[in-house]
């Protein structure tokens, strides 16, 4: 059930002040390049709005363009991305950028169930790429979206289906400002984070996330960052994290993995970056 017209304008209205009071400053707000634009969302994929930023700027001043980032060496572009972490994207945007050269001379796709077929890109990052590169009234939903609107809408409830929560949000949506919007929204998520709690604990998809330090996700990124300094051998790698008290097995599964991904190769004994 809709709310109230009322309510809906009381909403926005909320959600506007606190935008025009707070709104927070990004390099990738202050551009509609539709290409920086689908780097930004790829790199926010599970990581902060603030990590992001020193590596954004980094990226896009090596490769300022698609055709570019297409054109680049794998290995350079896994080389800048290191550090950032969840290194598969770095992979899947490369392709992606290789896919937009090549069968869309350079243009990135303004059809949200196109850009839903890229590597890397998923029903999300296609929606928010419409939005904030071409101004369209997407329906979408992230983590500080669902904040504002379980705490304005279901602050009593627990398990809260983003299916109903997606239907207040094209209700509520400011289709004259869509892009605008949703930055408005996402701030005032990551405000009442902050300041309130964390109101996705209610969410019926919420899952708390597993501890970094110690993670296979953090031996992928060392490994990874390491390789990127100059090739060593698995032995190497093995004798390296055994001072670590890290399992022979599981750093030896964690280089066959990112082998298996194109994260890296191997040839001779050794391991490399991929071309």
């Amino acid at each position: 059930m809709s709310p109230p017209l009322k309510d809906v304008k009381l909403f926005r209205n909320v959600v506007w002040k606190h935008y025009r009071d707070q709104g927070r400053v990004f390099p990738w707000r202050q551009t509609r390049d539709p290409y920086r634009i689908l780097v930004s969302e790829i790199m926010l994929q599970q990581t902060q709005a603030d990590r992001v930023v020193p590596f954004f700027r980094t990226f896009v001043k090596k490769f300022p363009t698609v055709e570019l980032l297409a054109q680049a060496p794998l290995a350079s572009v896994i080389r800048l991305w290191s550090g950032l972490g969840y290194n598969r994207r770095a992979l899947y945007l490369k392709r992606a950028g290789e896919i937009i050269v090549r069968e869309y001379r350079g243009m990135i796709p303004k059809d949200a169930s196109v850009l839903d077929t890229l590597p890397g890109v998923g029903p999300y990052t296609a929606a928010a790429v419409c939005a904030f590169a071409f101004n369209q009234p997407a329906v979408f939903i992230e983590t500080n979206i669902r904040t504002v609107y379980i705490h304005h809408f279901f602050p009593r409830r627990k398990k809260v289906s983003d299916s109903v929560l997606l239907k207040l949000v094209k209700v509520t949506l400011d289709a004259r400002r869509p892009a605008e919007w949703y930055q408005a929204l996402m701030d005032y998520g990551a405000w009442i984070k902050k300041t309130v709690g964390n109101a996705n604990v209610h969410s019926v998809h919420y899952a708390k996330q597993k501890p970094f330090v110690g993670s296979r996700r953090q031996l992928r990124g060392r490994i990874l960052r390491q390789v990127a300094e100059g090739s060593m051998t698995s032995k190497q790698a093995c004798r390296l994290y055994s001072r670590e008290h890290i399992s022979l097995k599981l750093v030896q599964s964690a280089i066959s993995q990112m082998v298996r991904e194109g994260l890296l190769r191997q040839a001779n004994g050794r391991i490399f970056l991929p071309r």
